[in-house]
C-alpha cells in the first residue's frame, strides 16, 4: 500500500500486551519468590518476558531493514525517544546519588554522625575501582572508534572494535562480582550498604544491558543490515554506553573515592 507520507504507521501487534502481562508475571513471580520461596512463577515470567522482546525486536528489524519503514522522520523520532529514555536513566541514577550524599555530607545520629558508618570498611578506590574505571574509559573509546569506522563505511574495523567493547564489559561485569565477593558489609549494613549497593548494582545491570545492546549490534552488522547512512542501532548503543561511562565516573569519584 503506498503512502504519501514519511511516517512509519505501525501495524497491529501482540507483543505489547503479552509481554505487559509477562512482565506483571515476573513482578508477581518475584514477591512470591521472597516471601513464599517460589520461584517457578519468576522463572516462567522471565522466560515469555525474553521471548516476547526477541520476537518484538525481530518485527522491528524486519521493519526497518527490509520493509524500509524506518525514514529518516522516523529515525528522528526514534533518537529523540532514546535521548528522553537516557534522561529518564539519568533521573533514576539521581535518586541513589540524591540518597548518598545526603546521607554523608550531614551524618545523622541514627549512624553515629560519621561517615562511612562505624563498622564500615569501605573498599580501596586505588584497586579494582580504579581498574573497572580504566576499563569503561577505554571501552567508550573503543565503540566510539566502531561508530566512527562505521561513518567511514569500514565495517571490519568497526566489528572489531565493536569485540573489544564487548570483552571490557564483560571483563568489567566479572571484576564486579569477585568485588562483591571480597566485601565486608552488605546492602542491610546502615545506609552506606544500601547506597553502595543499589548505586553500584542497578549500574552493573545496565553494563550487562548494554554489552548485550552492543552484540545485537555488532551480530546484525555482520548480517549486512547496516550501512554508513543507516545504523541506528549502533549509534544508539554507543550512546547508552557513553552514558553507563559518566555514570560510572560520578559513581568512582563520589562513592569509592571521596565517601571514603
Amino acid at each position: 500500500m503506498k503512502k504519501n507520507h514519511p511516517f512509519h504507521m505501525v501495524s497491529k501487534s501482540p507483543w505489547p500486551i503479552l509481554t505487559s502481562m509477562n512482565v506483571f508475571s515476573t513482578l508477581l513471580g518475584m514477591i512470591m519468590w521472597m516471601y513464599m520461596k517460589q520461584i517457578i512463577i519468576l522463572n516462567l515470567g522471565m522466560f515469555f518476558t525474553t521471548l516476547c522482546l526477541i520476537f518484538w525486536w525481530r518485527d522491528i528489524n524486519r521493519e526497518s531493514t527490509f520493509q524500509g519503514n524506518h525514514t529518516i522522520k522516523v529515525m528522528k523520532g526514534m533518537k529523540m525517544g532514546m535521548l528522553m529514555f537516557i534522561l529518564s536513566e539519568v533521573m533514576f541514577f539521581f535518586s541513589f546519588f540524591w540518597s548518598f550524599f545526603h546521607s554523608s555530607l550531614s551524618p545523622s545520629i541514627e549512624i553515629g554522625m560519621k561517615w562511612p558508618p562505624k563498622s564500615i570498611y569501605p573498599f580501596n578506590p586505588l584497586e579494582i575501582p580504579l581498574l573497572n574505571t580504566i576499563i569503561l574509559l577505554s571501552s567508550g573509546a573503543s565503540i566510539t572508534w566502531a561508530h566512527h569506522s562505521m561513518l567511514n563505511n569500514k565495517m571490519n574495523q568497526s566489528i572489531k572494535s565493536m569485540i573489544i567493547t564487548i570483552m571490557m564489559g564483560l571483563y568489567f561485569t566479572i571484576l564486579q562480582e569477585w568485588e562483591y565477593k571480597q566485601s565486608q558489609f552488605t546492602i542491610s549494613d546502615s545506609i552506606y550498604g544500601a547506597t553502595f549497593f543499589m548505586s553500584t548494582g542497578f549500574h552493573g545491570i545496565h553494563v550487562i544491558i548494554g554489552t548485550m545492546f552492543i552484540m545485537v549490534s555488532m551480530m546484525r552488522m555482520k548480517m549486512m543490515y547496516m550501512s554508513k547512512n543507516h545504523h541506528l542501532g549502533l549509534e544508539m548503543s554507543a550512546w547508552y554506553w557513553h552514558f553507563v561511562d559518566v555514570v560510572w565516573l560520578i559513581l568512582y569519584i563520589s562513592i569509592y573515592w571521596w565517601g571514603k
